[in-house]
């Protein structure tokens, strides 16, 4: 197993990346990874990528534009649009390099991204198996439950007051995704949140505590499961933490409901961000069991 550190060229940006290649000529079945909301390639996802890789499987992982390794304007900006668009850039990109086999390409996703991969497995026939990890399921119902019923007027002024003023030229807002003082609000503030961002200093320094205030407003209006669907025929595999308040267990399931065969539901023990630490044994070995079984049939 190698990993190469890459930079992957998508329509505005360059996306910092790394590609794990097992052994042997190949050509190699792929996956495609990214993270979720603020986060970056360090935190965790290397463990994965190298689970997915001795099992034969080349990888590549991928920052977001405008997110640590990446380039791209403005930083810190979470467009779930363009980045789901991007998913399909590194599809493309992957499936023109040597040794990849560009008929047995996967995505795997967690959380926001978790989100990306249920709508580019809908659009892109391209993608012949996808894991989606705790995702995002619909940023509408999201944020209803996350704020109160007096607040929501609020948060649509400052959304308008903000497009104000990126119209008038001005720098984009930025708000902390976990408080760093006493009453500083946050995107999270649940102790399981500050827990695993909290740590972000030490395990991956690139990532930043912030990010824009219209990333906010993007996260409201999407809906990466309206045509979850349209993923049928392609191999759906969801994992789903029994006590997420950050994307919420309730939702995964009525979406999971909605998709068609083949698909299979997997719960994980705990909370959200329970996924890639207590409970990565369980999220990562039925991942790779997923990905071998549909794109290394027989292995």
């Amino acid at each position: 197993m190698a990993r190469t550190d890459v930079s992957i060229p998508v329509p505005g940006a360059e996306l910092g990346a790394w590609l794990y290649l097992p052994q042997g000529a190949g050509p190699h079945p792929a996956v495609v990874m990214a993270h979720g909301f603020s986060a970056v390639k360090e935190l965790y996802l290397d463990r994965y990528a190298e689970r997915f890789c001795e099992a034969g499987l080349a990888v590549a992982v991928f920052d977001h534009r405008g997110f640590g390794a990446s380039t791209g304007q403005p930083r810190q900006e979470a467009d779930p649009v363009l980045q789901a668009r991007d998913y399909r850039h590194v599809i493309t990109w992957l499936s023109a390099q040597h040794g990849i086999d560009p008929e047995r390409i996967g995505i795997w996703g967690s959380s926001y991204s978790g989100g990306h991969v249920l709508q580019v497995a809908a659009a892109d026939r391209r993608v012949k198996c996808v894991v989606s990890q705790v995702p995002t399921i619909s940023g509408y119902e999201q944020t209803r439950r996350r704020t109160p019923p007096e607040r929501l007027p609020g948060v649509y002024k400052m959304f308008a007051e903000e497009r104000a003023r990126l119209a008038r030229g001005e720098p984009p807002r930025m708000r902390r995704v976990i408080p760093e003082a006493q009453g500083e609000g946050g995107v999270f503030d649940g102790p399981e949140a500050l827990a695993f961002f909290g740590a972000s200093a030490r395990i991956a320094p690139s990532w930043r505590n912030e990010v824009t205030v219209a990333t906010l407003e993007y996260s409201v209006e999407y809906e990466p499961a309206a045509q979850i669907e349209h993923i049928s025929p392609t191999p759906l595999l969801m994992l789903v933490a029994r006590q997420d308040a950050v994307t919420p267990t309730d939702l995964a399931l009525r979406a999971y409901q909605r998709a068609l065969e083949p698909k299979r539901l997997v719960f994980l023990p705990g909370g959200h961000f329970d996924a890639y630490v207590e409970q990565f044994e369980l999220s990562s070995s039925t991942a790779c069991d997923w990905f071998v079984q549909h794109l290394r049939p027989g292995a």
